[in-house]
């Protein structure tokens, strides 16, 4: 039998005696005593049913202890298993974070353009039969799990259902930056699914 010394430091704050502060704290944390009935709680501290102690008692534990979970900074935390499916938002209602002005403008650059885009990179090289082609892979890289990758795919899969599984790997998106200081600039990037 070991008292909870912070279980009963936080009783005694809420204005339990601390006899029956002991008591109660006595292999009990404050979600044990949210959940006792008042014949559990009777039994703890020694007092009859009725008593008016033990009715103050049981006021308390009603209205304080463990009520809510608080952070260290009185917020309410929610755990995600709280949050009903109809509370998550969806659709145009959900954030996109193509719309937030600290990201840059994102967009995925048509297949047939990519060479002509890719052109001033000189990123056509010859593969071993003598064909051109274009080498994607010497372009920096960007997740496919990137939120800005995973906006634009949501967009595209809502345009168009036929979209083959692993459609969006090996894509070119293009990144346009504005700056006061330097106007825009232009990055590609291949969408890849791990580095």
């Amino acid at each position: 039998m070991a008292v909870k010394s912070s279980t009963k430091k936080r009783l005694v704050e809420l204005g339990i005696s601390e006899a029956h502060a002991h008591s109660l704290a006595d292999d009990a944390n404050l979600d044990a005593i949210k959940r006792m009935t008042v014949d559990q709680v009777a039994k703890k501290v020694s007092l009859e049913t009725g008593d008016s102690a033990l009715e103050n008692i049981m006021n308390v534990i009603s209205e304080h202890v463990g009520s809510r979970k608080r952070s260290k900074s009185n917020r309410i935390t929610i755990s995600r298993k709280a949050l009903l499916d109809e509370d998550i938002p969806r659709g145009e209602f959900r954030f996109n974070v193509l719309n937030h002005i600290l990201v840059p403008h994102h967009e995925l650059v048509p297949i047939d353009h990519e060479a002509d885009l890719l052109e001033p990179w000189d990123l056509l090289q010859k593969d071993v039969y003598g064909n051109d082609r274009l080498a994607k892979e010497l372009l920096p890289k960007i997740l496919i799990t990137d939120p800005a990758i995973q906006a634009i795919k949501e967009m595209e899969e809502s345009e168009n259902d036929e979209l083959p599984a692993g459609w969006l790997a090996n894509r070119v998106v293009k990144v346009i930056r504005y700056s006061r200081s330097a106007g825009s600039s232009v990055a590609f990037r291949l969408i890849v699914e791990r580095t």
